[in-house]
């Protein structure tokens, strides 16, 4: 794709153009500001080569910079921006600085206004944006929790519906969300003859987990397939070196952590993935409240999944968790085992050797 920021006259020269964009589906809010002036405020159609084309000609020669909130548009527009020769970022939202003021007179306007004066400010750190590749592979995993999500719905919605008849499901065949055994589905089926006006409420919702379980083996077969390919096959064996972490769980980790080494310390790698403690101190008192609510919630679901089944199968995170768990409640000493796994993952990617088993890192 040609640049279209670059040999234009040149009455901006030495200047530079910082743009706040609030982004919305049909058309963005877009403020422009200078070193020393706010330029404008303008509403534009969703279009980044239109608002690079806008800034060539009313802003010839100027060095761009723009930024605005991540969120349901992705990262095309600030992978088109930067093609067409702006230096755009993406931010997460919740590194925005936010006075109350703003809080109580929210609009398209003030967004974008603050967005442009924060990266003014040089108060702004945007977020990591993958290549279209890694974001594809991101988005095949996310699909696949969303239809382990779906499944286990629906496998509740008939538990829920033999509950509120009073129909008792056999001791044997009851394993929770996981009921979905063929003795389960043979039992539910012979079972609704007996209620000739519920099994067609049943059977629709049986119908729809069946659908659910033939996409998922599907997007399945293609996560292993993914999992051999070169770019992934051998980060997939380092991991699974790991006691705890298995093809799935190793595709989740790689493709959101994308590049180890851009994570400069282990703390870093705990924040991205929200496993920092929430604290607030003043003078004297300090207090927590749980972990950090950033990170994407399947893939800190993956880890701390990941870490119940470690704590089962390596004796040094046994022994860690049980002596954690004499201090604390077990589903914190997990969140400590996690971490644990986290610092592994971190070490047998970096150091690009298998993990040497037993030892708690």
């Amino acid at each position: 794709m040609p640049t279209l920021v670059k040999d234009t006259p040149r009455g901006f020269d030495g200047q530079t153009i910082y743009i706040g964009i609030d982004c919305h589906k049909k058309s963005w809010k877009v403020t422009l500001l200078s070193d020393n002036f706010e330029l404008k405020t303008m509403s534009r159609d969703a279009d980044a080569q239109g608002l690079a084309k806008y800034l060539q000609k009313h802003y010839p020669g100027a060095c761009y910079k723009a930024v605005y909130e991540a969120g349901f548009n992705g990262f095309t527009p600030c992978r088109t921006l930067r093609s067409l020769g702006i230096d755009a970022q993406v931010v997460h939202a919740a590194d925005i600085p936010t006075s109350q003021k703003d809080r109580q007179r929210k609009n398209d306007t003030v967004d974008s206004r603050k967005l442009a004066n924060t990266l003014r400010s040089q108060l702004l750190k945007g977020i990591d944006v993958p290549d279209r590749h890694l974001e594809l592979d991101r988005s095949l995993l996310r699909l696949r929790y969303s239809l382990t999500k779906d499944l286990s719905r629906v496998k509740n919605r008939i538990k829920s519906l033999l509950f509120q008849y009073g129909i008792s499901i056999p001791e044997e065949l009851d394993r929770g969300s996981k009921s979905w055994t063929k003795a389960y589905v043979a039992w539910l089926e012979s079972e609704m003859v007996k209620y000739p006006d519920l099994k067609f409420i049943i059977q629709a919702h049986l119908d729809y987990g069946q659908y659910l379980k033939v996409k998922k083996k599907e997007v399945s077969s293609r996560l292993r397939a993914l999992a051999k390919s070169n770019n992934y096959r051998e980060n997939v064996l380092l991991l699974q070196s790991i006691p705890g972490i298995g093809v799935v769980t190793a595709m989740t980790l790689l493709t959101q952590i994308g590049d180890i080494h851009r994570f400069t310390n282990f703390d870093r790698l705990c924040g991205y993935f929200g496993l920092m403690p929430k604290v607030h101190a003043s003078g004297d008192r300090e207090s927590s409240s749980g972990i950090s609510s950033r990170g994407r919630t399947n893939v800190k679901n993956t880890l701390i999944e990941a870490a119940w089944s470690a704590v089962r199968s390596d004796p040094a995170l046994t022994l860690r968790f049980t002596n954690l768990s004499k201090r604390m409640k077990k589903n914190k000493a997990i969140i400590r085992i996690a971490k644990n796994l986290l610092n592994r993952i971190r070490y047998v990617l970096i150091h690009r050797e298998p993990y040497k088993y037993g030892v708690v890192c």
